[in-house]
């Protein structure tokens, strides 16, 4: 069973359990908005705080990174973001006192719903070597004690470096130029947990890991294809988008094991009609796939435009590499085993592909559904072979569309936050700061958890985000973490990262995107790239938290200084005082950032080139767009098993919990639930809200398991199951990744249903 948690802090396995919404926002959005924000902040707070969020001359969203368009809403913000920014923005504070009342070992009894609530970090906290409790700690003291530990490894890979996706661009540049001088390529961050599948399948098809499309072409486009992705939870502000779509003729198709509400209809908050009408409907065909099968239904797609000669044949002579081969595989595609693949009927595929053909102009958007399985870069490799074949790719209305989540993850790569760098990123490091980076690629997220937990690094440094939550295999992660001589957290709030730590911990509280951040070369400002490359300024306007409080640039600029020494010939303190003189440095190292210090001033930003994009030109080995022939994979799962997928629920972002409600999906209350067809339970001996234990079942025989979930009869295909993450991230093992990405393949969990004994 799961350890019952303190008095005060929620039960999260006997929640209320209703009928699943079929829309989504409407009134009832605006009125959980305020509800939510008003409680951490106060009404006069709560309405100066959002009416800038998203602006040009406000701060970019601390949550997920939709683009804005150039004519913005007054209210240019959703429901989960402005939940984002009142956790950001709160009033509550938790202070040395807080510390001295809670030991690590009571924090560490409580869920990370009740340790995000308690708000604000306001001061350096310091976990000495067998203590209980954090103590404040001056500044000073705090960067001595990582220099300490720094200095005294035998090589500087014995330390990572791990980065959160709302790093600045600014900071996240002084970050690896930090990790690269003082000599190590560790720098994992979040992409290698979600979209580092869309990277590594889009490099080698497309020539750049990035998205293609911008929101003008979700607007001109003929039909969009949403596939693995629940825009209604994880990117709310996407349906503004797709609503227009829709206005303007489009065709949405949705492809997702569960049928979500926003997809649905959605009832547009900003609009008279979307609050007291019924909305838009959405979705027009939704192809309730089974977990994994997308790479089989995108190659029958591929074989039904080829039979139809329904291709674009200048493009691919033209533009593309190993049309041939690809066209042998996808005419080869067995009928049989693509409706087991995808538990679709032949109906429905060929609807599906009637869509396609008639399309002048296609999108395929996407997100973790499709890059968290073992086959998931062959599978978005498939995606791009179907856009190939009609010229998608290069034209208004077309290309594709990996959605990302936090933030600014697209920037923090651009900024070079990535354990394999380009040799030419590297070049420029060397020419623009004097040293000679290192070659040598470093550790993933992965990789890193590995090497603690076998004692070959020592200090883990996190830039943000909340690791330990967001890795899998729980138990090994907290023990490998628990294992390294320091850990190190730069933190606006905390996490279950902050009471799992190495032998000492230092927690370094930072300025949040909302707040104004004044340095000695007056105000600044920091920019961020948004999902589909473009970059823009933020720049907050509340009042900091507390006095005690760096700024994320300042941070990294004063750890390099007691770091390095008079050995680094890089300017610290110039980029603490003033941060355009890193976005001269940028302008010129990144490619695309010239001038950029101009640019970014400019209303709305600038866009970053993307050759496929602009001119059609292919940066690949080939020097053109490359079709693949991989076969088709999907997951084998045994009789009397289920296939889980890890998902959000709505209150949620990543593994921060906003509340214990998925109103969605019929959900108050709680969050260890399990979705499973009524069938599916019926089988197991489980009814619908009976309590079952969830057992996941690995070839090498060992066995993970996850207790106390309350069973939800839910519309899933047959032997597919869903439950949130990080509460399911223990009964994946560290090993179980994507090929190529190295991803965690948290989508396709085999796992049995067992009644609770408890």
């Amino acid at each position: 069973m799961a350890k019952k948690p303190p008095s005060d802090d929620p039960v999260q396995d006997a929640p209320d359990v209703g009928a699943p919404r079929h829309a989504a926002a409407g009134l009832p959005a605006v009125g959980h908005t305020m509800r939510a924000a008003t409680a951490q902040m106060g009404a006069r707070r709560t309405a100066l705080t959002l009416l800038r969020v998203n602006q040009k001359n406000g701060f970019d969203c601390p949550g997920c990174a939709w683009p804005e368009g150039d004519r913005r809403h007054t209210f240019e913000f959703c429901e989960n973001g402005a939940k984002a920014v009142a956790e950001e923005a709160t009033l509550r504070r938790v202070t040395p006192d807080f510390f001295a009342a809670h030991p690590v070992a009571d924090l560490a009894g409580r869920s990370g719903y009740w340790l995000g609530q308690q708000g604000r970090i306001t001061q350096p906290m310091y976990l000495a070597d067998g203590a209980d409790h954090y103590r404040a700690v001056p500044w000073e003291r705090a960067f001595a004690l990582i220099a300490d530990e720094l200095g005294a490894l035998a090589s500087p890979d014995e330390a990572v470096f791990y980065t959160s996706g709302r790093t600045s661009n600014e900071a996240a540049f002084l970050f690896q130029l930090f990790a690269r001088e003082f000599g190590t390529n560790n720098l994992p961050d979040c992409s290698n947990m979600c979209h580092e599948s869309s990277g590594s399948a889009l490099t080698e098809t497309l020539g750049v890991g990035k998205g293609s499309v911008l929101l003008e072409d979700l607007y001109q486009a003929d039909l969009i294809i949403v596939a693995g992705q629940n825009p209604g939870t994880n990117h709310p502000r996407m349906l503004s988008a797709l609503e227009k779509a829709k206005r303007g003729g489009a065709t949405i198709v949705s492809v997702n094991p569960l049928p979500e509400a926003g997809l649905e209809r959605f009832r547009n908050p900003q609009t008279a009609a979307g609050l007291a009408g019924p909305g838009t409907r959405l979705a027009d065909l939704h192809l309730p796939i089974r977990l994994g099968g997308d790479q089989a239904l995108f190659r029958a797609l591929g074989r039904l435009l080829i039979e139809a000669d329904a291709l674009d044949h200048d493009f691919i002579a033209e533009h593309t590499h190993g049309y041939q081969e690809f066209r042998d595989a996808a005419l080869a595609a067995d009928w049989d085993e693509t409706l087991r693949a995808t538990g679709l009927t032949r109906d429905e595929i060929e609807r599906l592909a009637g869509h396609v053909r008639g399309a002048g102009s296609t999108v395929v958007c996407w997100a973790m559904g499709l890059t968290q399985h073992k086959h998931a870069v062959a599978t978005i490799r498939e995606v791009v072979n179907l856009l190939l074949l009609q010229g998608n790719v290069g034209r208004p209305g077309a290309g594709v569309c990996p959605v990302r989540g936090h933030s600014n993850v697209q920037g923090d790569r651009t900024m070079g936050i990535f354990e394999r760098p380009p040799a030419a990123f590297l070049d420029a490091l060397r020419d623009e700061f004097g040293f000679e980076p290192p070659r040598e690629h470093g550790l993933d997220v992965v990789r890193a958890v590995r090497a603690l937990r076998d004692g070959d690094a020592k200090v883990f440094f996190a830039m943000g985000g909340n690791f330990v939550a967001a890795t899998p295999d729980t138990d090994v992660t907290e023990a490998a973490v628990r294992r390294a001589r320091l850990t190190v957290h730069v933190s606006t709030k905390l996490n279950r990262s902050h009471v799992v730590t190495g032998a000492r911990a230092l927690i370094l509280p930072t300025l949040g995107r909302t707040e104004r951040d004044r340095q000695a070369g007056g105000e600044q400002f920091v920019t961020v790239e948004d999902s589909m490359g473009m970059v823009h300024a933020s720049r907050g306007g509340l009042a900091p938290a507390s006095p005690q409080l760096l700024s994320e640039p300042a941070i990294v600029s004063r750890l390099a200084r007691a770091v390095l020494g008079d050995r680094s010939r890089v300017p610290w303190a110039e980029f603490e005082h003033d941060y355009d003189r890193i976005r001269d440095r940028i302008a010129r190292v990144v490619p695309g950032f010239g001038d950029f210090n101009a640019r970014v001033r400019r209303p709305g930003g600038f866009t970053l080139p993307h050759g496929p994009r602009d001119s059609r030109t292919f940066p690949t080995a080939t020097g053109k767009a490359n079709f693949t022939a991989a076969p088709v994979e999907y997951p084998r799962v045994p009789e009397g098993r289920l296939l889980l997928q890890t998902l959000r629920s709505h209150d949620q972002y990543n593994t921060t919990v906003y509340g214990l409600d998925d109103r969605y999906r019929g959900i108050k209350g709680g969050r260890r639930v399990v979705l499973v067809h009524p069938e599916d339970a019926e089988a197991a001996g489980l009814r619908d809200g009976d309590r079952a234990d969830l057992v996941s079942e690995w070839t090498d025989g060992s066995q993970r398991r996850a207790d106390g979930f309350r069973v939800v009869h839910y519309p899933t295909p047959r032997g597919c199951a869903a439950a949130y993450y990080p509460e399911t991230n223990v009964l994946i093992p560290l090993d179980h990744t994507a090929d190529t990405s190295n991803t965690p393949a948290a989508k396709s969990v085999v796992i049995r249903l067992e009644p609770s004994t408890a």
